[in-house]
């Protein structure tokens, strides 16, 4: 997992709720399992009126906002079926950080293992930050759990456990792999039946 201390960039302001995983990524779109390629179908629905025909209405179609990794949003952000391939979908687009009202607990908890960095933030705040214009950055500091615009200064709370998480880039595999020497020490004492 990348480390996420301070992300420094544009952001896409989406201020929908309860925006699904179904329109995170259709279900025609489930069929790999690589974590990767996903992104070109993000918000498929939305982002296209045919087959690859983008809608020019479409914010993640502007040029200006194509680079963005900082996603703000309305409430209950991710909601409907557990399917992990809308974290994968968001992420392989480049989204590092959304900021929303509130998440569904599995796609939430599928964020913070796939290194997705879910803030929650009241509705006021995020809507100064959807302000942002196309050629402004939003700065996310991890470290000091501050989202910052201009002059405005926004806190947020994360778990400690998630927060080093991020910060050091460990999933759970990276975690279990820190105590390797103590694993084969137990699978050595394990008898051989053979």
């Amino acid at each position: 997992m990348e480390p996420i201390t301070i992300v420094t960039n544009k952001s896409v302001p989406l201020m929908n709720d309860n925006i699904d995983t179904d329109q995170l990524i259709p279900k025609q779109f489930l069929k790999n399992i690589l974590k990767v390629g996903f992104g070109k179908n993000l918000f498929y629905d939305w982002r296209y009126l045919a087959p690859n025909k983008p809608n020019p209405d479409f914010i993640l179609n502007h040029d200006e906002r194509k680079d963005a990794r900082i996603l703000i949003t309305g409430e209950n952000f991710g909601c409907g079926s557990s399917r992990e391939h809308a974290v994968w979908a968001l992420k392989d687009y480049g989204f590092r950080v959304v900021i929303a009202g509130g998440y569904s607990d599995i796609f939430y908890m599928n964020s913070t293992k796939n290194g997705l960095l879910a803030i929650v933030l009241p509705k006021e705040q995020r809507d100064i930050l959807a302000k942002a214009g196309a050629d402004e950055e939003v700065v996310v500091d991890l470290p000091n759990q501050d989202v910052r615009y201009r002059d405005e200064h926004f806190k947020f709370d994360i778990d400690p456990l998630w927060k080093n998480k991020f910060i050091n880039g460990l999933d759970d595999i990276a975690i279990t792999m820190q105590y390797e020497d103590k694993i084969r020490e137990y699978e050595a004492k394990i008898p051989n039946f053979d």
